[in-house]
């Protein structure tokens, strides 16, 4: 009995080594990536402890740059932040632009933004 190519199934090696190559070069790239997405979670804390201890602009500036010490944050800083009073309540935004190179002349540009929470 011969078994043709119909009773045949499964990749060829040619196949799975373009996955291979594909799932590695997704792996580098969200390695790249994760770092970038720590960092604005430990902003959005900083921005939020600032507006919720801060009650001038001067003072929300202040206590953020010391978190942003404490966290190593480097995207932003104290004088990227816009603040504002809403009510008795401070209001902190935030936005900035994260390059990740990828080959040659390509980049990946994530933008981030967010602003604090209302709590008081």
């Amino acid at each position: 009995m011969k078994l043709g190519r119909k009773g045949q199934s499964g990749m060829s090696m040619f196949t799975m080594l373009i996955m291979v190559g594909l799932l590695a070069c997704a792996g580098v790239l969200a390695a790249q990536v994760f770092p970038t997405t720590v960092e604005y979670q430990a902003i959005l804390k900083a921005v939020q402890k600032a507006a919720n201890e801060g009650n001038t602009v001067a003072q929300v500036r202040d206590i953020f740059e010391k978190a942003a010490d404490i966290n190593d944050i480097k995207s932003i800083g104290g004088k990227d932040l816009e603040v504002s009073k809403d009510g008795d309540k401070m209001l902190v935004k935030f936005a900035y632009n994260k390059e990740i190179h990828m080959f040659g002349p390509a980049f990946l540009l994530l933008k981030y933004s967010g602003q604090s929470k209302q709590t008081r």
